[in-house]
Parts: C-alpha cells; sequence; structure tokens
C-alpha cells in the first residue's frame, strides 16, 4: 500500500481566473530561476491559472521588467556555451522557448568570435591534444562536434585542417 506524501505549502488550488494569484505563482516561479515571457506563460497555465490571465500577469512583469527575454537569452547562451553547447544549438533551443528570432540572433551572434575556440577547447577536452589519425576517427569528432551544435567551418577549424583565419 503506498503512503499518500503530504502536500507541499503553496500548492494550494488557484481561482483561473484570480490575477492576484496567478502573480504570486509567477513570481514564486521566478524566484526559483529566470524564464522566458512564453515559457513563464505556458507555465502558469500549467498550474491551472487561465490563459488570458496568464497572458496579462506576464505581460505586467514584462513591463516592470522582472521578465526580460533579451536577459534571459543572454544567460541561456552563457550557461549553455559554459556547458559546451554550440551556437546552431543553442538558438534552436532559445526559439523553442518562444524567443523572437532577432532576440536569439543577437545573443548567439554576441559571442560569435568565440565559437570557434570553444570548438576547438571541446575537441581538446573530450578528444586530447593529437589531431586525428585517421579519417573514422575524424569523422567520429566531427558528428560530436555538430551534435554539439557547432558549425562545419568552426568544426573543421577544430579538426585542424582548416587555414588560421581570423575573424
Amino acid at each position: 500500500m503506498r503512503r499518500r506524501r503530504p502536500e507541499r505549502p503553496g500548492r494550494e488550488p488557484l481561482d483561473p481566473a484570480d490575477p492576484a494569484g496567478a502573480r504570486l505563482l509567477a513570481l514564486r516561479l521566478l524566484n526559483r530561476r529566470d524564464y522566458a515571457a512564453g515559457e513563464l506563460s505556458a507555465r502558469l497555465a500549467e498550474r491551472g491559472v487561465g490563459v488570458e490571465v496568464a497572458d496579462s500577469v506576464v505581460e505586467r512583469l514584462v513591463a516592470e521588467r522582472l521578465v526580460d527575454d533579451e536577459r534571459f537569452a543572454g544567460h541561456y547562451v552563457d550557461w549553455q556555451a559554459g556547458r559546451g553547447q554550440g551556437p546552431i544549438r543553442i538558438a534552436a533551443e532559445l526559439r523553442e522557448r518562444g524567443i523572437a528570432g532577432e532576440v536569439v540572433d543577437s545573443a548567439v551572434g554576441a559571442r560569435d568570435a568565440r565559437w570557434r575556440e570553444a570548438c576547438r577547447q571541446l575537441r581538446r577536452r573530450r578528444f586530447g591534444e593529437a589531431a586525428p589519425a585517421d579519417y573514422k576517427e575524424r569523422a567520429r569528432q566531427a558528428r560530436f562536434l555538430q551534435y554539439r551544435g557547432f558549425s562545419a567551418d568552426q568544426v573543421r577549424a577544430a579538426l585542424g585542417n582548416d587555414l588560421e583565419l581570423d575573424e
């Protein structure tokens, strides 16, 4: 027989049309981490807030600058780049989270000159200093780097047969 978990405080059922309760819930969510506007609206709707109420609460939080898609995108790019993800993958994930295309391009492009070096460092960390010995190993490393979200140019530079062009 399974024991039932006690209810957590703050998980009382919400009135779907109560903007004050929805705002409080949004602030609790924002207390834990930063959210994109679309992501926060969806999270509120998942928790039982009406869609119109969720959208109006998020619009108000955007006006108060408590929710900012540009700030979120910048932090997300820095965090994911630190984990070894490339610009293509990060941009796709930001678009999935509902961030506008120009905001994504701006956030990802801000690190433009550093992506090639980040790809090189990731290859060295994962596979060592030595260049790939044969075509099979080279292809394996290239697949890994492309999966991580680096462009073909960045991968070629990391694998060592690209001219050292400074962008």
